[in-house]
């Protein structure tokens, strides 16, 4: 508790999905000074508005979450938009934080960043060890820069950054919207409206053989918490539950947890995206203590309740 009281922490995208478990957190830690810098006052994007949010928020802990991201669409959409506006955020952020004086820069990466044939699970040191997955390499890449920018900076400045990767998200007040959603939440809101409509039957993107790890929100949140608290090291550290399914069994236990019980048909012409996805947490639970708490099932179940309370 002693850590941060008083201390003034500026929260990028603290009022998005992740953000609003980070902050919420935050609080229950001791934080009592947390700036969110609000996106129609502050362009990200700019000089000006970085600058704008760092004289606003005078913070001595920066924690940067904010990012443009999508699920294999979206990032197939806009790999300029996501590239771009990812990487200059976290370069103009940085490089005025350190300007600014803040103490500690926490760096949020993406598990998008490994190589696209990763042996599994993925660790930290196999990050250099070839090129993503092309359907989300430049967002991938884009985040990939702000690793190194930040050990850069902390051997030349001696500027405390800290870069942490975490799988994929989940949890109560994702985004269900399915131009832009990933993919429990595009299969929660896909099963609930063919239940919905009387549908027969659902089509899903891919042959269902790649597989993922997932990370429950308020877990991810305690893990950022306790890395800006605990952790000091040049060296990135994954974040995740140490869990691996398969998106063929995800969908099959989606359809059960919602109730669909039509046909699912997948759609091959549509891409898989990284065969395989599951990190190594050792460093994790080395470095600063962070074990996923929640288990998948229970963490779903709480998902799908939110999504269906917000319906009504």
């Amino acid at each position: 508790m002693s850590f941060w009281p008083g201390r003034r922490v500026m929260v990028t995208g603290g009022a998005g999905f992740l953000g609003t478990a980070v902050t919420a957190r935050l609080r229950g830690a001791g934080a009592d000074e947390i700036f969110v810098p609000r996106s129609s006052e502050f362009d990200l994007t700019t000089a000006d508005g970085v600058a704008g949010a760092l004289a606003a928020g005078r913070p001595d802990l920066v924690i940067h979450l904010a990012a443009v991201v999508g699920g294999i669409g979206a990032n197939r959409e806009n790999p300029g938009k996501f590239f771009y506006e990812n990487a200059v955020m976290g370069v103009q952020l940085m490089e005025q934080s350190r300007l600014a004086g803040v103490a500690k820069f926490v760096q949020i990466g993406t598990v998008c960043s490994y190589p696209k044939f990763t042996p599994v699970p993925f660790h930290e040191d196999d990050l250099w060890n070839g090129y993503p997955e092309e359907t989300n390499a430049p967002y991938g890449l884009a985040k990939k820069m702000l690793l190194v920018q930040g050990q850069a900076y902390r051997e030349q400045y001696g500027f405390d950054v800290i870069h942490l990767i975490p799988v994929n998200l989940y949890g109560p007040g994702d985004n269900f919207d399915p131009r832009s959603s990933h993919v429990i939440p595009a299969l929660i809101k896909k099963c609930e409206d063919a239940s919905a409509a009387g549908l027969d039957e659902i089509v899903v993107w891919g042959t269902g053989s790649a597989t993922r790890e997932f990370l429950y929100v308020e877990d991810a949140a305690e893990a950022i918490v306790l890395a800006a608290e605990r952790y000091d090291g040049a060296e990135p550290v994954n974040l995740g539950a140490g869990l691996e399914i398969s998106i063929r069994d995800l969908v099959q236990l989606i359809a059960k947890l919602t109730g669909f019980k039509g046909r699912i048909v997948w759609d091959a012409s549509k891409p898989d995206g990284q065969p395989r996805r599951m990190l190594d947490t050792s460093r994790a639970a080395t470095s600063f203590g962070f074990v996923a708490k929640t288990s998948f099932e229970e963490g779903l179940r709480r998902t799908f309740d939110s999504y269906r309370q917000a319906r009504r």
